[in-house]
């Protein structure tokens, strides 16, 4: 248990089997898995003139005639191997799951970027003038980049957020689990290869570092503390696979803090309408500022079952306020340790002069600040020599903390002031 996120104090007959219209993408990945090859990549960032040729009717006629048998067969094989949900795969009381199962396989062989640095998440509190959609696109759409995992049998392609110049990037675990190496290309087509620095399957969170990185622009990350239902958001990926990479959607953020059950594991989301596709996992969820909140990991999937009504707007973003403690400590250690807590619960009081101090609640025993003495009621007046207020500053200082980490309270008690080093411990109900 650790700091609260409030700014104020809390108060018959058997019938036969039969097929529906529920698809399942191949091993449960979200992700678009099909054969890729990176050659001829840059190719496709520009459209190829047309060259005008003689009308050859005829041959034209027959090539589509044997592709269109081809795609009959394709879809043959692809239904029967693939499949769709018969209805006795439905749940007890007759829906259909429709969160896709992601984690069909947490294991990698991709190389490892075992040379671990201090780089960490920057998160900002503070934003610009709020910004057009072209600008937004204009402004996040080189720090987007599509990843590819190449497999056994073909590859799994996704999206992923750079964030740092020398080739740090975020993106989904279930992107690349199951893959044997990766590489990533940048919006102007140019190609690197990626090694994987480490990953989390339980957050669903990978860090890539690209291979003589050059020309990467680093996304701006805010804080998705401060997302409000009905904000506008903006998410850019890759549905579908390469040919429609650095597609733009947007939409608006429908629920804060939905808890989302995927197997055994339950996930804290951002849920949005704009629209997510297979393809876009690992992407950004942008807010109006153009700085990215989100990473892009969950989509609904239409059961399929007539009479239903099909499943639209219901997309879900890892928000990137949890996510840093994640990519600090991947990038740091190449795991995740849990999260840094300080172990106090803390609320915003107000004060006789009319402003607000962040007032300890309960000290959790077991964590250092136990150790240390702290005890309920005491006032927190700074966090390594810088004053807070609220909640909210608290819990800002600590976002760029890992595990291990020590931070410096200033403590008001019974008329004295003094300081006490606290070091981060890993959340223990975890």
């Amino acid at each position: 248990m650790d700091e609260k996120r409030e700014t104020t104090v809390p108060q018959g007959e058997e019938e036969s089997r039969e097929v529906v219209g529920w698809y399942v993408p191949r091993q449960g990945r979200e992700v678009v898995e099909y054969y890729v090859h990176r050659d001829p990549l840059p190719e496709l960032v520009r459209p190829r003139e047309e060259v005008k040729k003689r009308s050859r009717r005829g041959l034209w006629i027959f090539l589509g005639a044997m592709a269109l048998i081809a795609v009959v067969v394709v879809l043959a094989f692809v239904l029967r191997d693939v499949g769709y949900a018969p209805a006795e795969d439905r749940d007890e009381d007759g829906e259909a799951s429709s969160i896709v199962d992601i984690f069909a396989d947490d294991s990698t062989h991709i190389p490892r970027d075992t040379d671990y640095t201090d780089t960490r998440v920057k998160v900002m509190q503070e934003h610009g003038e709020e910004l057009t959609i072209q600008e937004i696109y204009a402004k996040c759409n080189p720090s987007t980049v599509l990843v590819v995992a190449e497999q056994f049998d073909g590859a799994a392609v996704g999206t992923g957020v750079i964030m740092s110049e020398d080739g740090y990037i975020i993106t989904n675990a279930h992107v690349i689990a199951g893959g044997d190496s990766c590489w990533i290309a940048l919006d102007t087509g140019e190609t690197f290869d990626a090694l994987l620095v480490g990953y989390s399957a339980e957050e669903d969170i990978a860090v890539l570092k690209a291979v003589d990185a050059h020309g990467f622009i680093p996304a701006e990350f805010g804080d998705s503390e401060l997302a409000m239902v009905g904000d506008d958001v903006y998410a850019i990926g890759n549905p579908l696979g390469i040919e429609l990479r650095g597609t733009l959607t947007e939409g608006i953020i429908s629920a804060i803090n939905r808890n989302i059950q995927v197997e055994d594991r339950t996930f804290t989301v951002l849920q949005t309408t704009a629209a997510l596709n297979n393809g876009n996992s690992g992407g950004p969820l942008i807010n109006r500022y153009g700085q990215v909140i989100g990473i892009n990991t969950l989509k609904m999937t239409d059961t399929g079952i007539p009479g239903e009504a099909a499943v639209e707007g219901l997309g879900f973003a890892l928000p990137i306020s949890d996510v840093c403690f994640v990519v600090n400590d991947i990038i740091a250690t190449g795991k995740f340790h849990g999260a840094p807590m300080l172990g106090i619960t803390v609320i915003t009081a107000n004060t006789t002069d009319g402003g607000t101090a962040v007032v300890i609640y309960e000290v959790v025993e077991g964590y250092d600040a136990y150790e240390k003495g702290l005890q309920a009621d005491d006032v927190i007046l700074k966090v390594n020599g810088e004053d807070i207020y609220v909640t909210s500053d608290l819990l800002a200082a600590r976002r760029g903390c890992r595990v291990g980490d020590t931070m410096t309270l200033t403590i008001y008690r019974d008329g004295e002031t003094f300081d006490v080093d606290i070091t981060l411990e890993a959340n223990k109900d975890q």
